[in-house]
């Protein structure tokens, strides 16, 4: 049937009304296929919309190319069906080329790919959002050559009138999606705050801050205070390759390796030496991390560090100049054995020990530079009489204004070790 003027009007209205109370999707997709039939005639139909109009994140991955579905007359569909997951068949080839299809013998159409063995014809129209199909509306029919040029008009404009109500549905969908996304990246947030310091360590003769400052809501970078035997103090910093997320969960597992070998009577080689070996084991290879650990024993002022894959920490002298850590191995998760060495320092009154990730000294300005390691220990010098902690805030500021106040693009982790001077 060729539908008037007066009909077309009819059934835009009657979309408007059926849809207007509900924004959930699959009601509205349901309501959509129950007002088709009386229209254009159907065995079975569907409307099957896009993955991507209800993903907020492109860059993800998704298992199925379609992902909203309504139908009827169908089985349930499998989950490893080839339109749903690679968006074959009519349905995927109308979707991806955005133009409407009749075959009027399914059998002899280079698109068809069974879904249904009673299907003899079909006619699918995509269903178009600023130009864009975000989805296709499907009917089948058991009889060969039952749909023409006049039903596919009829139903281009259906699905035309049922895209506005569609993409409010989707538009829900996303903005529900990204809520319970930001509530679930919320609370990992907070059991990661949970999982640093929540106090800097109170030592006699020593003034110790860090910080760790994710450039996403989560990160991969990592800080820790650990109270060992004979009241020595061991200090780590690390980073987790990438951020977000899956650096997250690996930072936790290497946190748990961490604590797990370090108290007892091992060097920070020997105990670097454990973590290379097992951590494969919770992240499947695919991801390395840095670490700077070291032990500080106040009694005697010396400090025992290794270091694997990590920026040498600075050690600022009261005249000015610096000693970094020479001695250097891979970063966990590269080669399965490696021999980790420990480094000596003594620290004497008025030294400052800086640890670092690499996202504090890589923090670039708009020409590209970046900040580096010689701005960073000019910038503590030159401030030195501040407490470790004014001293973390004034770097913090410093390249703040560095990067003309854009976001950090990795995160940034600083931990100041001050050895006082008598009074």
């Amino acid at each position: 049937m060729n539908l008037t003027i007066e009909q077309k009007y009819q059934l835009l209205f009657e979309i408007s009304h059926k849809t207007r109370d509900t924004l959930d999707l699959d009601k509205i997709m349901a309501q959509l296929l129950d007002m088709i039939k009386p229209v254009v005639n159907y065995d079975a139909a569907g409307i099957f919309v896009l993955n991507q109009a209800l993903s907020q994140d492109s860059s993800t991955t998704q298992r199925n190319k379609i992902a909203g579905m309504c139908w009827r007359g169908y089985f349930p569909l499998p989950n490893e069906d080839a339109m749903l997951t690679h968006g074959k068949g009519i349905v995927g080839h109308v979707i991806s080329t955005g133009t409407s299809l009749v075959a009027p013998d399914v059998r002899l159409d280079p698109y068809y790919i069974e879904g249904r063995p009673e299907t003899l014809s079909e006619i699918t129209v995509p269903i178009m959002v600023n130009e864009r199909a975000i989805g296709a509306l499907n009917l089948e029919s058991d009889h060969i050559g039952t749909y023409n040029e006049i039903d596919l008009q009829v139903l281009q404009f259906f699905a035309d009138a049922a895209a506005i109500a569609l993409e409010k549905a989707i538009l829900h969908r996303q903005l529900l999606e990204k809520e319970l996304l930001d509530k679930q990246l919320q609370m990992a947030k907070d059991v990661q705050t949970h999982l640093l310091p929540q106090s800097d360590p109170q030592i006699p003769g020593y003034d110790i801050a860090g910080v760790c400052i994710p450039a996403e809501k989560i990160g991969g970078d990592y800080y820790d205070y650990l109270q060992l035997m004979d009241g020595q103090i061991g200090i780590a910093v690390a980073d987790v390759s990438g951020h977000g997320i899956s650096s997250a969960l690996v930072m936790s597992a290497f946190r748990s390796l961490l604590r797990t070998h370090a108290y007892g009577s091992s060097s920070p080689a020997q105990i670097a030496c454990a973590i290379n070996q097992h951590l494969p084991e919770f992240t499947g290879g695919n991801h390395f991390i840095t670490m700077t650990y070291g032990i500080l024993n106040p009694a005697d002022d010396w400090v025992n560090f290794t270091r694997c894959g990590h920026p040498s920490p600075s050690l600022l002298h009261p005249d000015g100049t610096v000693e970094t850590f020479i001695a250097n191995r891979p970063a966990f998760g590269i080669y399965p054995d490696v021999d980790y060495v420990d480094e000596n320092k003594t620290l004497s009154q008025g030294d400052i020990l800086i640890i670092f990730t690499d996202g504090v000294v890589e923090i670039e300005n708009q020409n590209g530079e970046a900040f580096g390691s010689q701005q960073l220990i000019e910038t503590i010098a030159q401030n030195k009489v501040l407490t470790s902690q004014e001293l973390i805030h004034h770097v913090v500021e410093q390249t703040r204004v560095f990067a003309g106040f854009q976001p950090y693009q990795d995160d940034f982790t600083l931990v100041i070790v001050k050895r006082n001077q008598s009074t």
